[in-house]
């Protein structure tokens, strides 16, 4: 018996959440990826404290979603796997250029940022795509391995990359963490900012809120 993986191209949609409106007292545009096992909508929970005329927030969802717990009651969802990730990543990046060109976010207010796995999926559309933010904030996930110092030349020298963990995350071992700011330090030299507060593998609104009072 001869098996053969094949392939073959659809249109497809996918959903995704604001929150507050765009106008021109917008001074953010925040542009962020939540973490494994979110729904956008919930994931902009986070941002609520924000000042709602500065902030306006868009929220893609990763298309992979999933029921979760024994009871299968709360659904979640996933950007990637392990699974034919190559062609995958093709179809997220391509989602979230539709989004970005949907709401016509200003890269002059655009503050991206990635949340757990959103770190990889904002890494990889920002490098990708030559995104220049005001601001970029990496929060509690991991850098890809294949991006290059290369990849992010472009960038202007005050662009400002935050990377923000808990110093009790279950996730982020002490190899890890010398892993990661040894990356970050790789791929954006002196534009590195690293954050860090008392807590576990949790969204951080207080660094946030006050990271969209910087900006």
């Amino acid at each position: 018996m001869n098996t053969a993986t094949k392939r073959v191209i659809y249109q497809n949609s996918n959903s995704y959440e604001t929150l507050n409106n765009k106008s021109e007292n917008s001074l953010n545009h925040w542009f962020a990826f939540h973490g494994m096992g979110y729904l956008s909508r919930y994931f902009l929970k986070y941002f609520k404290g924000m000042e709602p005329q500065s902030n306006y927030i868009v929220a893609p969802q990763a298309p992979s979603k999933y029921y979760q717990g024994p009871d299968f009651k709360h659904v979640g969802a996933s950007w990637l796997t392990r699974e034919d990730t190559i062609a995958e990543t093709q179809n997220v990046l391509n989602y979230i250029d539709a989004v970005f060109a949907a709401e016509a976010l200003d890269p002059a207010r655009l503050i991206l940022m990635g949340y757990s796995q959103g770190v990889s999926i904002v890494c990889r559309w920002m490098a990708s795509r030559k995104i220049q933010p005001k601001m970029l904030v990496l929060h509690s996930g991991g850098i890809p391995v294949e991006l290059k110092p290369e990849d992010f030349a472009y960038l202007d020298p005050d662009t400002p990359v935050y990377y923000i963990y808990g110093d009790k995350d279950q996730y982020i071992t002490p190899e890890k963490l010398l892993d990661q700011k040894q990356r970050g330090e790789s791929l954006f030299d002196n534009r590195l900012r690293i954050r860090t507060f008392e807590g576990t593998h949790e969204v951080h609104t207080g660094i946030l809120n006050d990271l969209a009072n910087k900006s």
